[in-house]
Parts: C-alpha cells; sequence; structure tokens
C-alpha cells in the first residue's frame, strides 16, 4: 500500500500545483493520475507536444511546462495511468494501473478532477463524425491531427481557440456555428466592469476573432433549431437565424456550449453540492480554501467550480497551504501571509468569469431537447422518454435509472446526468436542487473482476505477519 501525508488525484493545473507546494511545505505527496504525462486536459501532453507545436496551440498551452516541471521533486510520487475507482473514509484510495489494482492512505486527499465538457444533445449528436470540440483540441495537442472539413458548434471561448489553432495547423475549419444572441451579449453588459478588471481575457478574445477574421472563417451568430445530418456518418449542420434557414455540408461536426465541473468522485463520497445558476451546473460545497464537509478531503481547481487554467492553479496552491496548516507543518499567520498573494491573483483571475458565463450561455436547445433526440448516449434513452417517465411519476435522476436505464452505462451518467435533471426539473417545474442528481457509487470507473481480486490478495498479503 502507499501512503503519504496528500493524496491529489489529477494531475492538472490544480493537482500539480497543490503537489508542489505542499512538497516545499515538506508534505509527502502521492498524485494519482490517469493519464501517462501530467497537464490534465487543457496542458494535456505539454512537455512533448509544445516542443512540436509551440507556435500552434500558443503560449497560454506552453505555459503549462512550468507546471509539469514541478512535479520534479524528492517528495513527489507521481502514478501516471492510475485510474482511481473509489475513496474509503476520507483517506483510503483504491485504484487501478496496469491492469493491477492499488491502495493509498493518506491524511489528506485533495480531489484536483477538473472539468468535462457540457453534453450538447441535439438531433444527429450521435453520429460518427460528430465529436466535441474539446476532443479536437486533444487529438491536436497529442497526436498532431486536426480534423478536416470541419464546422464549429456552440458558444463559449473554447470554440475561437479550437479554430484559431486548426488555423495555425493549416487546416482551418469551413465556419463556426454559434448560439449566443445579442440579447446575451446586453444581459452580459452588467458585468462589464468585472470583465475590464480581467482585460487580459478580452484582449485574447478579441486577438482569437481578428485571426479568424483574417483567416475568413464565416461566423453564423444567433442560431437555433440545430441539427445535424447524415445516415451513416454525419454529413451536414443546418440551422436557422432568425427566418433564415442554413445548411452546411461538412466532414466533421465539433460540438461545444461549454464546460462543467467533474463531480464524480465527490458526490461519490456523499459531499453535499448546489445548483450554480451562472454556470448552469452543479458544484460541490467547499470553502475558499477547498475543504469540505468531509474534513480530510478537499477538492481544487474546475472540480469546484469552472474558473480556467489558472484559477485552478492558484487554488491547487490554497488548498496546499490549508492542508499543510491541519497537519501542523506551518503556522496560521505563516498560511495566511502566503495566500494573501494568491487571493489576489484568484479575485483578478475570476473577474471576467461573470461576463464570460453571461455573454456565452448553453443552448437551450440542448438544455431542453426535442423529444426524439438521444441523451443517455450509452443506454439510448431519449428527451422524451425522461418526460414520459416524469408523467408516470419519476421525479428525480436515480428513480430514471429504474424506469428506463438512464444513467446506468459505462460513462455512469456523466454525459446525461445535468441534462436528465434538466429536463426533469423543467417537467416537474422544481430547481434543480430539488429535482437532484444521479447517487454517484464505486466502481468511478469501470474495472475487471481481475484486478478486484488482484487488489484482495495484495491486501490479504499486507495483513499477514
Amino acid at each position: 500500500m502507499h501512503s503519504a501525508d496528500l493524496i491529489v488525484i489529477g494531475a492538472g493545473p490544480a493537482g500539480m500545483s497543490a503537489a508542489r507546494r505542499a512538497a516545499e511545505i515538506g508534505l509527502s505527496v502521492l498524485v494519482l493520475d490517469e493519464q501517462p504525462t501530467p497537464g490534465g486536459q487543457i496542458y494535456r501532453d505539454v512537455d512533448r507536444a509544445s516542443k512540436e507545436r509551440g507556435p500552434i496551440l500558443g503560449k497560454d498551452f506552453t505555459d503549462g511546462q512550468a507546471l509539469t516541471q514541478g512535479l520534479v521533486h524528492a517528495n513527489i510520487t507521481h502514478l501516471r495511468g492510475a485510474v482511481v475507482w473509489q475513496i474509503e473514509e476520507g483517506t483510503r484510495v483504491a485504484f487501478t494501473k496496469d491492469g493491477k489494482g492499488g491502495l493509498a492512505s493518506g491524511k489528506r486527499i485533495l480531489l484536483a478532477t477538473g472539468a468535462l465538457e457540457r453534453p450538447m444533445p441535439v438531433p444527429g449528436w450521435t453520429l460518427p463524425g460528430v465529436m466535441t470540440a474539446g476532443a479536437a483540441q486533444i487529438l491536436l495537442k497529442q497526436s498532431g491531427i486536426a480534423c478536416e472539413r470541419a464546422v464549429l458548434v456552440g458558444s463559449g471561448p473554447l470554440l475561437y481557440l479550437v479554430a484559431t489553432q486548426m488555423v495555425r495547423a493549416g487546416i482551418p475549419p469551413l465556419a463556426l456555428v454559434e448560439t449566443q444572441t445579442k440579447t446575451d451579449l446586453a444581459k452580459s453588459i452588467q458585468h462589464f466592469g468585472g470583465a475590464l478588471r480581467g482585460w487580459p481575457y478580452l484582449v485574447k478574445g478579441v486577438r482569437m476573432l481578428l485571426e479568424l477574421r483574417r483567416a475568413g472563417i464565416p461566423r453564423h451568430v444567433g442560431a437555433t433549431e440545430i441539427a445535424i445530418e447524415g445516415d451513416r456518418t454525419a454529413c451536414a449542420v443546418r440551422f436557422r437565424i432568425g427566418q433564415k434557414a442554413h445548411r452546411i455540408e461538412c466532414g466533421t461536426l465539433l460540438l461545444h456550449h461549454g464546460v462543467v465541473p467533474n463531480t464524480q468522485a465527490a458526490r461519490s463520497i456523499d459531499i453535499p453540492h448546489r445548483w450554480d445558476e451562472t454556470q448552469h451546473s452543479f458544484a460541490p460545497e467547499c470553502d475558499l480554501w477547498g475543504r469540505t464537509a468531509i474534513a480530510t478531503v478537499f477538492i481544487a481547481g474546475d472540480g469546484a467550480g469552472i474558473g480556467g487554467a489558472k484559477v485552478a492553479a492558484l487554488a491547487g496552491e490554497m488548498a496546499a497551504l490549508e492542508i499543510a496548516y491541519d497537519l501542523k507543518k506551518i503556522t496560521k499567520e505563516n498560511r495566511d501571509a502566503t495566500a494573501l498573494p494568491l487571493r489576489r491573483g484568484l479575485k483578478a483571475e475570476r473577474a471576467a468569469r461573470p461576463f464570460i458565463d453571461s455573454a456565452y450561455p448553453p443552448y437551450q436547445g440542448a438544455l431542453s431537447p426535442a423529444d426524439e433526440t438521444i441523451i443517455c448516449r450509452c443506454e439510448e434513452v431519449t428527451a422524451g422518454d425522461i418526460r414520459r417517465m416524469a408523467e408516470l411519476g419519476c421525479l428525480g435522476p436515480n428513480q430514471t435509472k429504474a424506469f428506463g436505464r438512464a444513467g446506468m452505462g459505462p460513462c455512469q451518467g456523466r454525459y446525461c446526468g445535468l441534462s436528465v435533471t434538466q429536463i426533469l426539473s423543467d417537467t416537474h417545474k422544481k430547481s434543480p436542487d430539488e429535482t437532484g442528481y444521479y447517487r454517484i457509487r464505486a466502481p468511478l470507473k469501470p474495472i475487471t473482476l481481475g484486478e478486484i481480486a488482484a487488489l484482495t490478495e495484495t491486501e490479504a498479503q499486507e495483513q499477514r505477519p
């Protein structure tokens, strides 16, 4: 069994920065991460990709090397390819690595599980040839592959980032089909003061839009009635802007309308969550330091609420300081003094977030999909099925499992959970908090009986005198 003062689950910006800060203070740190290289999704494979594709991916990506290099420390043990599937009693973690089960024990656990792309269920979204914009970016980062004849559909700054990276790679997208409206922009003006305080984000956005304009990429803004056409594979997207119908033939559709906290691990140990109306998602309840209702468990980064890579890194350091104080490695005065510039940094980095969330809301047509649209891809449950379940007396997502197996597939509700909650909430005219979310149980990720058997054997050997 592995043991450490602090177990960090996830090697994205929050996990990496927390591990380094804790290690420098003197804590022993164990980092468990699914990926073969550190960086999380935002800095995926950054050490290699920066050398090969740095000019394409940009400085915001290559800056992640400073965090990955921070994992090289005598007090840090980094287990790559370690898939966490259970957390017990807030101090013990079960995982698999290389087909074998493993256990780790820590005085504190930090969940740095990051975010998931918000699913965008529209007619035809399950066809081959349709993927998320984030998945396309992963292909570019890790394999140097850019999607040909692609159309990006949805809303949010990630669309612009992916589009500009495709332009730099020499395979520009055919078009951007954007769902945000003039009304959304008007609503966001009330947050413009914060956007000005976070002016670097505005500058980056303007630069990306100018780059796309110079490249001649068409933008269709205010799209509704989005549907993907195709028989065996996606071949076109159709939509309306006002009264005018549009259709664009393409080879690939890249969907995106925001990211949401990955809460599966936190929910599996019953950490309370609340509905964030601004970000249209659930987030775990935790304080400024990342402390949760379970004294030994902390959360940092986008898993605690969407803020971006820089916010995640700062939040990871904040959590590490509080954990070090908990374990009597530093004094309260030292903690507070060290945290002061971090808190200022967090305030500055978060300043533009309300403006961004308001200007680029999720696509309403995907939040309230047509009856025939598949919601649960694993079990092929449609939005109409969920509504019929509600009419029969289904009140919450957990009951949909019994009514029609929604959320029972390999993804365990990661990609249909928010949609199911939204549809049930709308049907019953209740808030998402009242409607609730799936009850998450171990294993968090699919594992084999062989891996469990190997883990049981390992435990037995360790308990022998």
